[in-house]
């Protein structure tokens, strides 16, 4: 018996996990990425500049991210990230001054009390508000439609919070998770990540890091695993257009002039490739999905000759250094001090070059890190996310699609659909387990009910005139 052919577009988080939640099962798999590497938006490459391997940003996870904390584990890298034993999370301010917003031995919601009672860049009434406000989050429903009608800025405002509170507190919480301020941000995520992060259980903000560069984390063993179970990997293998199953026949690809059938496609590539892709055959979704839009991530890499940082990271209020990471040990140095910045939703300064950057941003770092001051700067460099995320703003609950079957033996993941959570590795590694579970239940129940099993292998043929020849990015 031939075993059916799964096609996986797309070599980010989601298209990894559902390669291999395939592949476990028995499924011949094929993953196209239009790259030259895996990983997606979370890979590192060799930095000529800089002399080291550098990732495309810092990106971090909570305890409560189960599905890609098990992805991890499938991988057999789980050793490699790190993960608090407690939330506790340093707030750097202009002044000297550390606060911390860290969580106590008790349940919640009182874990956070003491934290929010002493948190210095808020009056006392406005702590005490905060903290009157994150109850009234735990009331709330994230999978209530009604919220995302509402941005979270609107909503704090209406409850009596503060600008102050709102740019000094809960943007620290809520601007690097949803890669947007909370003035633009959906409520309904907003909500989802405070609930499940911070609310719902003591423990879930816990924040974990990779301790290696994200290549080694993800792409590298991910490789090995699909290819230890007989999945083929076609890196250069843009996808220009995608075909439904028509009745008694199978989905195909075309890549590059080749047509490749399959049972089931998996399209898990960022939102707006999708969109192009799911336009020849449904134009309404796929107007909704590029609807979506994008937020920026602008990442700084500067190297200090000596250590300005003595903490493995820090938030910034009242600076335009928002998180701060020591990734010196993973870059391998052993004199002097890397560190990386993470600007999320940094759409305003895409146009500008290093050199603007640099004089932008060095004076923060002296403002914040006062270690700095009398600091060599060895190297500055600066890595850019144009489209990191989909734009997690009011309304774009009804712009995501859920996801899972689109078509007939067409399915789609990534970190834009509609998985409950916002555009992170958890939320791509779930989409891509719900595409997965699907493709398998359709070709069980195809079998089930007696069906052929294909015969035919993945052929050439000539390309569609209709076929659109823009690359097609992986998630």
């Amino acid at each position: 018996m031939i075993e059916p052919h799964v096609v996986v577009v797309g070599g980010g988080l989601a298209g990894l996990q559902a390669a291999i939640e395939c592949a476990d099962a028995g499924a011949r798999v094929t993953l196209l990425e239009s790259r030259t590497r895996l990983g997606g938006a979370t890979w590192s490459r060799p930095h000529r500049g800089l002399g080291f391997e550098i990732d495309n940003g810092q990106h971090v996870f909570m305890r409560c991210c189960e599905s890609y904390l098990a992805f991890l584990e499938r991988l057999g890298v789980r050793e490699l990230v790190a993960l608090q034993d407690r939330l506790a999370v340093p707030v750097a301010r202009p002044s000297g001054a550390i606060d911390w917003i860290r969580r106590d031995a008790l349940p919640t919601p009182l874990h956070l009390a003491r934290s929010l009672v002493s948190y210095g860049p808020l009056r006392m009434r406005e702590r005490l508000g905060a903290g009157l406000t994150a109850r009234r989050f735990s009331s709330l429903d994230p999978s209530d439609p009604d919220l995302d009608r509402w941005s979270a800025g609107e909503w704090l405002t209406a409850r009596g919070e503060s600008d102050q509170s709102i740019d000094r507190f809960w943007d620290v919480l809520i601007r690097s998770t949803l890669n947007l301020r909370a003035r633009e941000a959906s409520l309904a995520l907003v909500t989802k990540v405070l609930r499940t992060g911070f609310l719902d259980r003591s423990d879930g903000a816990d924040i974990g890091w990779s301790k290696v560069p994200l290549s080694q984390l993800h792409a590298d063993p991910a490789r090995r695993v699909l290819e230890s179970l007989g999945a083929r990997i076609r890196e250069r293998a843009p996808v220009d257009a995608i075909e439904s199953a028509t009745s008694g026949g199978r989905a195909a690809v075309w890549s590059r002039g080749e047509r490749i059938e399959a049972d089931a496609v998996i399209v898990a590539v960022p939102n707006e490739a999708a969109a192009r892709l799911l336009q020849r055959f449904d134009r309404p979704r796929a107007a909704k999905v590029a609807q979506l839009g994008r937020s920026a991530i602008l990442n700084l890499h500067v190297v200090f000759d000596r250590r300005v940082l003595t903490l493995p990271f820090i938030a910034g209020v009242d600076s335009k250094l928002q998180w701060t990471f020591d990734r010196t040990q993973s870059a391998g140095l052993t004199e002097g001090q890397y560190l990386t910045v993470s600007l999320s939703d940094a759409d305003e300064y895409l146009g500008l070059g290093v050199a603007d950057l640099r004089r932008i941003f060095l004076p923060e770092f002296h403002a914040l890190l006062p270690e700095s001051r009398s600091a060599r700067v060895l190297k500055f460099a600066v890595t850019s996310e144009p489209a990191a995320t989909f734009r997690q703003a009011v309304g774009s609950l009804d712009l995501r699609l859920r996801p899972g079957r689109v078509e007939e033996g067409i399915f789609v993941a990534g970190a834009w659909t509609d998985t409950g959570w916002p555009a992170t590795m958890e939320g791509a590694v779930r989409s891509g387990r719900a595409a997965a579970a699907e493709v398998l239940d359709s070709l069980s129940r195809r079998k089930t009910a007696g069906a052929p099993d294909p015969r035919s292998h993945p052929g050439s043929h000539p390309a569609p005139h209709s076929a659109s020849h823009s690359e097609t990015e992986a998630a």
